[in-house]
């Protein structure tokens, strides 16, 4: 890891600093102007291939709330969501994302926008009547690292619903909560998404200094974004939040009873990073949509950062259970403004999955920490492979 001089570690195993331990060779050029001031992230439009299909998987199977719907695009909110819709499905030809949409705080950020992105040569557009129903005003770009954003501010309000309990299922999703992007140059990625405002929450390094992922914020939780390592630009998963992890159990149920439960990607279970407990799903298109809850506070401006040894199995599932490979390696692709995908480029650093053992059915323990090992056999490497 790089600069362990500065960090401090916790009794928790991972590493604390005040500071993102993450320097990048080859950084975007940081614009002389200022930056939009994002709120949170708000929404994504996701291209699916089978409109009906989907909205079954989100709306009857999911509970997400019908905002407004026509015969190419459906409409959808969280319980707890008071502006137009947390998800659009749009009926397309590719499966792939076309938008990961921030709010910003001033109408006058749309313009910092225009001119921050400009600025660096990056595609701009804007529409006065919005991209989508119920958004005003917005600005999407074709960001540095190949992704599509949009910036707003102006949004039709809907009913808040929750305070509706006769509508709340089980396993009712509340928030938005978070994206995931995959992309070959996490350092690069998040030393932009610092230019835009962002603060690293949480990494995961090796000894060499190779960062594998970032978790970033803007609202005071874990994270808006993450960036993840891998071929990209790619959009690896949209994350909505329940109220308590017996809402996730909840839903693994439901799925089991429709006999949806290979919808089920990995989980239930509780994450190292984040602290939250969590649940990965496949949507009829494969688009990854990890349920989410119980993460902690990040608003002081001094909360630590915390990084994790890419070596230690706990960091993707507290309880050390194996990560299946194709959470490593499958991603949606992401689409240009002209909704063409965009090329996807080889990460060229090391991969997550071939430098710890987890995705083959196996979890690696942590170097010479017998006492955390499993039956005190950390030297072999092995959590449960020695047994087979």
């Amino acid at each position: 890891m790089t600069n362990r001089e500065d960090m401090t570690l916790t009794s928790s195993g991972f590493y604390v600093s005040q500071e993102a331990p993450i320097r990048t060779d080859n950084p975007v050029p940081t614009p002389s102007v200022p930056a939009p001031d994002i709120l949170r992230c708000a929404y994504m439009e996701l291209v699916v291939t089978d409109l009906a299909r989907s909205r079954d998987f989100y709306v009857d199977v999911l509970g997400l709330t019908v905002t407004e719907e026509d015969e190419n695009a459906v409409y959808l909110r969280s319980l707890e969501e008071f502006i137009h819709h947390n998800l659009v499905l749009r009926q397309g030809p590719v499966a792939a994302v076309a938008a990961f949409s921030y709010r910003v705080r001033t109408p006058e950020d749309l313009e910092r926008a225009m001119a921050f992105y400009t600025e660096l040569g990056c595609r701009v557009e804007r529409r006065k009547e919005g991209f989508t129903k119920g958004i005003g005003d917005s600005v999407r770009v074709t960001d540095p690292l190949g992704f599509p954003y949009e910036f707003f501010h102006d949004v039709e309000h809907v009913e808040r619903l929750a305070w509706r309990y006769d509508l709340y299922t089980p396993g009712a999703l509340v928030r938005l909560d978070h994206f995931n992007q995959v992309t070959p140059d996490v350092p690069r990625a998040t030393k932009f998404m610092q230019d835009l405002g962002f603060r690293v929450t949480e990494d995961i390094q090796d000894e060499e200094g190779t960062v594998y992922a970032a978790w970033m914020r803007r609202k005071p939780t874990v994270h808006d974004t993450a960036m993840t390592g891998g071929n990209g630009p790619r959009m690896h998963h949209v994350a909505f939040s329940t109220h308590e992890k017996h809402n996730i159990l909840a839903i693994c149920d439901k799925l089991g009873a429709l006999r949806m439960s290979d919808a089920i990607e990995r989980g239930p279970g509780r994450h190292g990073v984040s602290n939250a407990f969590y649940l990965y799903l496949r949507d009829p298109d494969g688009h990854r949509v990890e349920i989410y809850t119980q993460d902690y506070y990040t608003g002081d401006p001094d909360n630590p950062v915390v990084t994790w040894d890419v070596h230690d199995n706990q960091r993707r599932d507290w309880w050390g259970n194996p990560v299946v490979p194709s959470w490593y390696t499958e991603a949606s692709l992401v689409l240009d403004l002209d909704g063409n995908p965009q090329p996807v480029v080889e990460r060229t650093e090391s991969s997550e999955m071939d430098v710890t053992i987890g995705a083959d059915g196996f979890s690696y323990t942590r170097a010479d920490d017998e006492n955390g090992s499993y039956r005190g056999e950390a030297s072999k490497g092995f959590k449960i492979g020695n047994q087979l």
